[in-house]
């Protein structure tokens, strides 16, 4: 005896994305639509992009003026060095010459200071170039970012997906952010059904299950439990559990109904009873009648699990060879002559 949990849901996905341009313009191309399937990385919409493209150009020609400049500071450097090794020269000739009393001391001290000098103008020259590798860096800097922009004017798929939807059309000026496709994941489809949380207390992770779909009545589709939801409803006291599909249709259609049947458990060898035959049940214990040595006897017996046509799987309360009364009629009173039951206690 297999014993099954209902759930009503619908068709989902997994992966659903809406995607669109992380910037805002007019739509220059669109290279896809409803129902096309499309790959990672395909080029799916542009926006105009002229603007862009000009500030991209800007930035490499603040790029070229930048290289210009360092190599104009690198050789403005050596020039300083080259100045600063004849004045050092000069200047140790004049020291020589002073310490011999041939010159005055008013020459040998210009020969100094222009040493001095040109040491100060060899360091501003290094300063300068540093100033201008900065520069270069910066201008680089400006670059990359706007041809980062220029690339967001271009939209690529992010994964293997479905077109479910494109919400807009050429020449249509889009705001940042604006969805544009949403698409789905085709292998991330499955079915979320909602489980009355007095029956999913045995279900698990990996139990098979059977999903019926509307358009589909005829047909069964074979999957598995892939996740139960951690959160019930608080108003329909319902649980989220989501099947996986092992025999995945050819097509989907997201949102539409379904009826899935999960199995929790099998029966080798189970005494059932229907719910209607059973007084005060209150969903572990209750009362039935039964045949015991020819006679009716009122017993409270405990229940197990519950089949999908209601009824109930006695545990215990029952002694050896009672037969239980499956079906309630009038005239039913404790100690009266019986003959007939089906089911038998083992």
């Amino acid at each position: 005896m297999t014993v099954q949990v209902f759930g009503l849901g619908t068709v989902e996905a997994r992966i659903t994305s809406s995607i669109g341009f992380e910037v805002g313009a007019a739509l220059a191309e669109l290279n896809a639509d409803h129902g096309d399937r499309v790959k990672y990385g395909d080029v799916i919409a542009r926006l105009h992009s002229a603007e862009q493209e000009a500030r991209v150009a800007k930035s490499q020609a603040g790029i070229i003026n930048a290289e210009a400049t360092v190599t104009r500071a690198v050789a403005a450097i050596d020039k300083a060095r080259a100045v600063l090794t004849q004045r050092k020269q000069r200047n140790d000739r004049k020291q020589a010459l002073l310490s011999n009393k041939t010159i005055s001391i008013e020459v040998a001290e210009e020969a100094q200071m222009e040493a001095d000098v040109a040491a100060a103008e060899l360091a501003v020259a290094i300063s300068d170039r540093e100033v201008a590798e900065a520069l270069l860096k910066d201008a680089k800097s400006q670059y990359d970012y706007e041809q980062v922009l220029l690339d967001h004017h271009v939209l690529k798929v992010p994964y293997d997906a479905i077109v479910v939807a494109r919400h807009k059309e050429l020449g249509a000026v889009l705001t940042p952010g604006e969805p544009l496709f949403t698409l789905v994941a085709p292998e991330t489809v499955w079915a979320l059904a909602y489980v009355d949380e007095a029956r999913a207390g045995d279900i698990r992770v990996g139990q098979a299950a059977e999903v019926r779909l509307r358009s589909q009545p005829r047909q069964l589709l074979w999957g598995h439990v892939s996740r139960i939801g951690i959160e019930s409803d608080r108003v329909s006291e319902e649980r989220k559990v989501y099947i996986a599909c092992d025999t995945c249709p050819e097509s989907f259609y997201l949102g539409e109904q379904a009826e899935v049947f999960i199995t929790t458990t099998v029966l080798d060898k189970a005494l059932l009873v229907p719910e209607m035959a059973v007084e005060g049940f209150d969903e572990t214990h209750g009362t039935v009648w039964t045949v015991e040595d020819g006679h009716l006897r009122h017993r409270e017996v405990a229940f197990g699990r519950r089949t999908l046509d209601s009824r109930l799987e006695i545990v215990g309360g029952l002694p050896k060879g009672a037969r239980v009364v499956s079906t309630l009629r009038p005239g039913l009173r404790e100690g009266r002559k019986a003959k007939f039951t089906e089911n038998v206690a083992p």
